[in-house]
């Protein structure tokens, strides 16, 4: 399937570029959350009349989130979990309770935007968590996870 995107991808192209991707991938996620369209030439020439709009869109963005990063920089957010003599969670803390922590001190954040590739915390302690706010733009905070008295 070949498309246009209308914003930059990660790992896949910039604004404009025509992508041949897997026609799940672009049916399914692409086309659907606004990022490409398909590759028609009335498409195409559809893009060229709104590429001066798409870019200013892609630049406030980039500068939304320029600006969210200096709010990060040296954020730490501490969550109560329940946990064992040992330190271990009797559940987990995920990326829904970090962006609530992260906004219950006043920084907005969703929770699609917590990177946990190693999965959620089970353990009590400091940890390190990516956040990722835009596709050029990732940043990490520190997470504690105390045990609830």
């Amino acid at each position: 399937m070949e498309l246009i995107l209308l914003e930059k991808v990660q790992n896949l192209g910039e604004l404009g570029d025509k992508v041949k991707v897997k026609s799940g991938y672009g049916r399914n996620y692409l086309v659907p959350s606004g990022k490409a369209t398909p590759a028609t030439p009335e498409n195409i020439a559809r893009f060229e009349q709104r590429r001066a709009e798409l870019e200013k869109v892609q630049a406030e963005r980039l500068g939304t989130a320029e600006q969210r990063v200096e709010k990060l920089r040296d954020v730490s957010v501490t969550i109560q979990a329940k946990a064992g003599n040992e330190g271990k969670l009797y559940g987990s803390v995920g990326t829904r309770e970090i962006a609530e922590a992260v906004n219950a001190i006043g920084i907005e954040l969703e929770k699609h935007e917590v990177l946990l590739p190693e999965g959620a915390l089970r353990e009590t302690g400091e940890h390190e968590v990516a956040l990722h706010l835009h596709s050029d733009i990732d940043v990490s905070i520190k997470v504690i996870v105390e045990a609830e008295e």
